[in-house]
């Protein structure tokens, strides 16, 4: 039997509307999904009569080992995440298993479809922060150690780039996004524009502008639904959008 093929694709931040027609057409495509129990009821009628393997958060790479066993076995597998698979998602995982397993880089065949990024959608409902470079990190402790996240945003914040903050703060992990705020304060003005946006292009999307210097007043409403953008030195508040001018030149200060 000749070996299958894995689609690994993005769902997109949320509503079928953001969903890229690569995305609904390689779901259209597979014989069998692999996911999350959220991730699967996003598309839950997309996927009607196919195989469906459903694994928890925190099991990662068993998903991508079914995904890998059941392409052996000759089937076309979707694996699915939010956002875009390949940004803190399940492309990572997947490769990581086939290559540990001796993977020809041939069979089985791997597709990644991507899709609108969380920082994308938190991007497009607070205006234009994202015009000049930027960087995306991380608060989750959970693969990645807390001295190296805290490097990185050190680094970030010193190079004077714009802050894409994930998974900023959960039900049990309270104090990064405070340590976050303070290492950045450090090369930043308290007066930098910070936008808040929880479940971007959802039905109950939900989004706010502030202050580094205010952040504190707004942790309770940090989940890990939301995305934090802080803005650089040239970034500004214009009535209710947060903008990044595209060059240094066009600075307002």
């Amino acid at each position: 039997m000749s070996a299958g093929k894995i689609l690994l694709i993005g769902l997109g931040p949320g509503e079928r509307a953001v969903m890229t027609p690569a995305a609904l057409k390689a779901l259209s495509d597979c014989d069998a999904v692999v996911g999350y129990d959220g991730y699967l009821a996003q598309v839950g009628d997309l996927v009607s009569g196919k195989q469906v393997v459903s694994l928890p958060l925190g099991k990662e790479m068993e998903r991508a080992g079914k995904a890998a066993e059941l392409a052996n076995e000759g089937l076309t597998v979707a694996v699915i995440s939010s956002g875009d698979i390949g940004v803190y998602g399940m492309a990572g995982p997947v490769f990581e298993h086939l290559v540990s397993t001796g993977w020809n880089g041939e069979q089985p065949e791997v597709e990644v479809v991507p899709a609108v990024s969380a920082a994308q959608a938190a991007a497009s409902v607070l205006g234009a922060p994202l015009m000049q470079d930027f960087c995306a990190i991380s608060l989750s402790d959970l693969m990645t150690p807390w001295d190296t996240i805290r490097k990185r945003l050190d680094a970030a914040a010193y190079g004077d780039f714009v802050i894409a903050l994930y998974n900023p703060r959960s039900s049990r992990r309270h104090k990064q996004i405070v340590e976050a705020r303070d290492i950045v304060l450090k090369h930043r003005s308290a007066e930098t524009p910070v936008g808040i946006v929880r479940n971007a292009s959802r039905l109950d999307e939900d989004s706010m502008l502030t202050t580094l210097g205010e952040l504190d007043s707004h942790f309770e409403r940090i989940d890990m639904f939301t995305t934090l953008i802080i803005g650089n030195s040239t970034t500004y508040i214009h009535g209710r959008r947060m903008v990044t001018p595209r060059g240094y030149m066009n600075s307002r200060e």
